[in-house]
């Protein structure tokens, strides 16, 4: 089983990448940053931490209002640095896990926690600010080490409540110590705060004595903090040092009494800097293997000619389902019926792909990875009705499969 080493918080301000961007690090002003995020760093290699489950919220850079959630989970392979206004930092893209985000997935929808997955979305410095200074590079190479990232809706209200993140904590214990694997060394990293308030009149504030109490709070009877609300962070912490409560998702995840290694604020500016380690103190040796992981979907593959949409299959054909939705597009739908084979060489589908489309091979796209309602829009753009895709699915001719319906009729998600 995979193993819950400790937890680490740490802030994500913007200050800490700038300062490792432009070499700050012997700078009086920003030397106490730099020798903090050390002691993390140093930590990661010397426990042999091969994973971190890294919690953070976005800045309204690659997670907008359109579709806004509460818990969004990375089940990517990779992730890149994102562009907030300046051009996208020079750093390496962070390495996922992409099996063990799958399995935390299926567990806590099983725990009835509704997550939302993302992939294919570059992350900004809430994410990549702390990663780069938690990340070992050793002897001039970058840390072998995946991630997997977890980012929380804490700007647009309503919220996730303070308590509901140290229960997703809980919850997130047993899905990473249920994974199979057991050379896994798994860190959770809080990240965020501490008290900081950076819009209206009230900008500027901060609160030392409060992040003090939080810490102390935090490490010794975190329960008590659940029964905040964030009324009462923003009030003690700044408005936006309220997202403190992804912090509680760490603690959540770690044994009831952990053992405090690191500690440390710096307070030089706008944002109370905090860096802080805990190391869990109990036995992985009681989690098992969860039986019920899949059941949702197990008999499913007794049902012949039925195909479920997974996480991996939606990896594996983002690509290809990606160019099917785009033809929702008015002016990429243009494009595709003036200059298909440009387009689909552009978009950098397989020859294999191609084909599928030229010839509306409808059952060998379904087979491959292509979810239905994108086919739905390849259908309309071409012409098609639905029930030409129903019968050219089962093998059957339109008279074949409409013999089979109640009653005889064509439709289609186009305007025609």
């Amino acid at each position: 089983m995979a193993k819950i080493i400790g937890g680490i918080g740490a802030s994500h301000s913007p200050t800490i990448a700038f300062a490792k961007d432009t070499n700050k690090g012997t700078d009086a002003a920003w030397k106490p940053i730099f020798d903090d995020f050390s002691v993390l760093q140093n930590w990661v290699h010397d426990q042999k931490v091969n994973v971190l489950f890294l919690i953070f919220n976005d800045h309204i850079t690659s997670f907008f209002f359109d579709h806004y959630s509460p818990f969004t989970l990375g089940v990517d392979d990779a992730y890149e640095t994102a562009d907030e206004g300046g051009g996208a930092r020079d750093y390496p893209a962070a390495q996922g896990h992409t099996e063990l985000s799958r399995h935390i997935a299926q567990s806590m929808m099983n725990a009835e926690f509704d997550l939302a997955t993302f992939q294919k979305k570059p992350l900004d410095h809430g994410f990549f600010s702390p990663f780069s200074m938690i990340a070992p590079e050793i002897n001039g190479g970058m840390w072998k080490g995946k991630v997997v990232p977890l980012q929380v809706g804490v700007l647009q209200f309503p919220a996730p409540t303070a308590k509901r993140c140290y229960q997703f904590g809980k919850a997130l214990r047993n899905a990473i110590q249920s994974f199979p694997d057991d050379d896994m060394r798994v860190a959770i990293v809080a990240t965020g705060g501490l008290s900081h308030q950076v819009h209206g009149e009230r900008c500027g504030f901060n609160d030392e004595s409060w992040d003090n109490e939080f810490l102390d709070t935090l490490e010794a009877d975190p329960e008590a903090l659940t029964k905040l609300t964030h009324a009462d962070y923003a009030t003690k912490g700044g408005f936006e040092g309220a997202e403190v409560i992804m912090w509680l998702i760490m603690r959540g995840a770690l044994s009831s009494k952990v053992n405090r290694v690191h500690r440390s604020t710096y307070l030089p500016s706008m944002t109370n800097i905090a860096t802080v380690i805990y190391e869990d103190t109990e036995s992985v040796d009681a989690v098992v293997v969860d039986a019920e992981l899949t059941h949702q979907l197990d008999g499913l593959e007794k049902l012949e000619g039925t195909y479920p949409f997974t996480l991996e299959k939606s990896h594996k054909t983002y690509r290809f389902n990606l160019f099917l939705r785009n033809l929702s597009n008015p002016s990429y739908r243009e494009r595709f019926l003036s200059s298909k084979e440009a387009l689909m060489t552009e978009c950098q589908l397989t020859e294999e792909e191609k084909d599928m489309i030229r010839e509306l091979r409808w059952i060998e796209m379904i087979q491959y990875g292509a979810i239905f309602f994108g086919l739905e829009k390849l259908s309309a753009v071409m012409g098609k009705s639905n029930p030409e895709i129903y019968a050219s699915m089962r093998g059957e001719t339109m008279e074949q499969f409409q013999a089979s319906r109640k009653v005889s009729m064509t439709y289609s998600v186009g305007k025609k």
